[in-house]
């Protein structure tokens, strides 16, 4: 079939791929949440979701392509995202590869619309598929009510959010309020000293991710105990959580608001 891409222009693709590399997590995680798995024939190497995914040959950092790899395993259709991965989505192009870019959603609803995206190129079934995550997502609607967020990731240095974020969309649903509310900006280091002052309920920090859960959980504390934060009130995530924009996203979510909740309890 014969599609015309808004970064790369026109592309064409098999009317149902049977080889297909990932190099976009969002993508990974959703193809497999399609039943499409086995389709998968290469991955990123930051594809380690679901675990089944870890078997798959790693064909890129997630701009950094292996060239002769992905020569040999022929796909038909290979799979990026947006923001970082552009000029790697139009390298792919010059270079004769069949790709389509999935977007990073702008909220939780943005995954939803994703895995419509990939049944459709895929051949598979969407509907379903979203409207279960839909139902699961409606019922948390309100369950933060009143609660006031600072959300905090680590990327080799403190950034939180604006109201551009994709978890400030989140935070809405939830009924929450991000602290940083009146910033436009997506994602922005903030004034550490500032944050007490903007009083949060709920301090939210999504560490690095490591498969020791009670040395992330210290450090996490070190972090308060330097910043003087301990007496508030706070939840860590495991790590690549809540910034990740696939299927997955609802189970972290749903674990992240069990043990927020507790907390505020």
């Amino acid at each position: 079939m014969k599609l015309t891409h808004e970064l790369v222009g026109p592309v064409e693709i098999p009317e149902r791929p049977r080889r297909v590399v990932s190099l976009a997590p969002n993508a990974t995680d959703a193809i497999f949440y399609l039943g499409l798995g086995e389709l998968l024939v290469g991955r990123s190497a930051f594809c380690w979701r679901p675990e089944a995914a870890g078997s798959l040959p790693v064909v890129s950092s997630y701009t950094k392509v292996r060239w002769g790899l992905l020569e040999e395993l022929a796909p038909d259709l290979v799979l990026t995202t947006t923001a970082v991965q552009r000029e790697t989505t139009r390298e792919l192009a010059e270079r004769g590869y069949p790709v389509w870019s999935i977007p990073l959603p702008n909220s939780p609803w943005g995954i939803l619309e994703n895995l419509h995206t990939l049944a459709a190129l895929l051949g598979g079934e969407g509907a379903a598929a979203a409207a279960g995550l839909a139902r699961r997502y409606l019922d948390l609607a309100g369950a933060l009510a009143g609660v006031r967020v600072y959300l905090e990731y680590d990327l080799g240095g403190p950034i939180t959010i604006g109201r551009g974020a994709f978890m400030h969309a989140t935070l809405e649903h939830l009924g929450a309020a991000n602290v940083y509310a009146d910033r436009a900006e997506a994602y922005f280091a903030p004034e550490l000293e500032r944050v007490p002052a903007l009083a949060p309920d709920l301090i939210v920090f999504e560490p690095k991710r490591i498969r020791n859960r009670e040395k992330q959980l210290e450090a996490v504390r070190q972090k308060l105990a330097e910043r003087g934060w301990s007496s508030m009130r706070w939840t860590a995530t495991r790590g690549d959580e809540l910034a990740h924009f696939g299927p997955l996203f609802f189970d972290y979510l749903e674990r992240w608001l069990g043990e927020a909740r507790a907390v505020m309890e």
